[in-house]
């Protein structure tokens, strides 16, 4: 049985009710529709502001959604601010950036359901369903990744993981081993300086999971790689391109 580690003392898993509010019905090419996502659960509820970005061709476009690092913060608003500077780098795709904050954060049963509900307005707003998408995730926002991959209602192409920790879930074997992960693909972007996660903790967990997983996994490794976002859009945008498809 898949264990959760060390974060699984701190799970919150909400048998939630979720709602969203969405901008106006018009889409604007390249510009977000704001969205307030209602979760509510048992004892509690949280609102999780959420932008999605449309690109000029709608029906066919692909959808990534991004998962933010830093879901520890008092901001609460992390993925609609995060998002607008990704959604830059894929204006052929609709993007999806939803917050997690705090006790709400990636690895409840809550946060998932609000990327799948931002997911449901996509297909309502567009009139076509949204049966695919693919996953991008930088620092613990990767457990948003690996989470949402088994726990997600949509079947997911292509998931990179930047300065990820998979071992906060568990080990990599366990992780590696139910059926949602055998679909896809993963690309994981680690960093030789990374002051949060040394490489002498991660890669190796990522090394086992590539080899147990039974799809396309590959780790690229930067020596000089630091653990922020900035880094690797500055660095490696080559990586980032390539572990989204077209």
């Amino acid at each position: 049985m898949m264990r959760f580690g060390l974060v699984a003392s701190l799970l919150v898993l909400l048998l939630a009710g979720v709602q969203s509010f969405a901008a106006p019905n018009a889409i604007t090419p390249n510009a977000p529709d704001s969205l307030l996502i209602d979760v509510r659960g048992t004892g509690s509820s949280f609102q999780s502001p959420a932008g999605i970005w449309w690109p000029k061709k709608i029906k066919k476009a692909s959808v990534v959604v991004w998962f933010h690092g830093g879901m520890g913060s008092a901001n609460c608003a992390k993925g609609l601010v995060a998002g607008a500077d990704f959604a830059e780098l894929y204006p052929e795709k609709i993007v999806v950036s939803v917050s997690a904050c705090r006790e709400n954060h990636w690895v409840t049963k809550a946060a998932i359901n609000a990327v799948d509900a931002a997911l449901d307005s996509v297909a309502a707003k567009r009139g076509a369903p949204v049966e695919h998408v693919s996953l991008v995730g930088v620092s613990d926002g990767s457990l948003g990744v690996l989470v949402y991959s088994l726990e997600g209602r949509r079947a997911v192409d292509d998931r990179l993981l930047m300065s990820s920790f998979g071992a906060f879930l568990g080990g990599a074997v366990e992780l590696a081993a139910p059926k949602k992960m055998q679909v896809g693909r993963f690309r994981f972007l680690q960093g030789g300086k990374d002051r949060l996660y040394p490489s002498d903790q991660t890669v190796p967990w990522i090394t086992e999971f590539c080899k147990v997983v039974q799809v396309d996994c590959e780790l690229r490794f930067d020596s000089e790689g630091e653990h922020d976002w900035s880094y690797w859009k500055g660095k490696r945008m080559e990586w980032i391109r390539d572990a989204i498809r077209k």
